[in-house]
């Protein structure tokens, strides 16, 4: 089995959790607008899960973070205090989709119809929101992409079958993509302690990264490839 430590830095809430044998045995959450504060608060976090790993000799095999899409300035600092903990601990570096990460609590708390849908959503500015469509399995049916959210933006999904709405970006759209088989599931943020699933999945399956060239999923890197005229609404 295997020891791992979570870090959680997409968004506004910051958070650290440590996992043993399919368990999730430690973790701690903080939300903060204060510019500049992460860091700080992250760096106390993460010494303070270290430290109760070491008072109870429980070596650490890998490290997992939030691989984004999310916030530019949190993914960096998330992924360089990760991977500075695997160079310094040799430990495999392990990462987590945000936008699958949203979907773990949903799956775990909620019963949803065998056929539903699952679509998280990551808050952007006015109707844009940072989404991807899973099915109950967590395949993917449609890619990660940035939306304009509109009645329409999702019709070809939910014409057929039930879709479930959920993350920062998800309550602001439900006025607009009003549909029978829309649902919203309310106050679901992205946070360390659901990683635990994923990120054993992907150590067991060999699915690490390279610690000297991984770089999360930046927002920003959508943005970029936008159409012009999408930018400018």
């Amino acid at each position: 089995m295997s020891c791992i430590l979570h870090i959680e830095t997409s968004s506004q809430m910051c958070s650290v959790a440590v996992s043993e044998d399919s368990q999730v045995i430690y973790h701690d959450e903080s939300e903060s607008t204060e510019k500049g504060a992460s860091a700080e608060r992250l760096g106390t976090m993460i010494d303070a899960a270290m430290s109760f790993t070491d008072n109870h000799a429980i070596p650490f095999d890998a490290v997992a973070v939030s691989g984004g899409p999310g916030s530019y300035t949190g993914l960096r600092i998330g992924v360089s205090m990760a991977k500075g903990i695997c160079f310094g601990r040799d430990l495999k570096l392990i990462g987590v989709p945000t936008l699958e990460l949203l979907c773990v609590p949903v799956l775990l708390r909620d019963v949803l119809p065998d056929d539903a849908l699952l679509c998280p959503m990551l808050d952007a500015r006015r109707m844009e929101v940072y989404s991807a469509v899973y099915d109950r399995a967590l395949h993917e049916v449609r890619g990660v992409q940035a939306d304009v959210v509109s009645a329409d933006t999702y019709r070809e999904w939910l014409d057929q079958r039930p879709v479930y709405f959920f993350g920062p970006g998800a309550k602001k759209c439900m006025d607009i993509i009003q549909h029978p088989n829309a649902h919203l599931i309310d106050d679901i943020q992205p946070v360390a302690r659901w990683m635990q699933p994923l990120a054993e999945r992907r150590l067991l399956n060999g699915q690490t990264e390279d610690v000297a060239y991984y770089e999360p999923f930046y927002l920003k890197d959508f943005v970029a490839k936008m159409p012009r005229d999408l930018l400018n609404r």
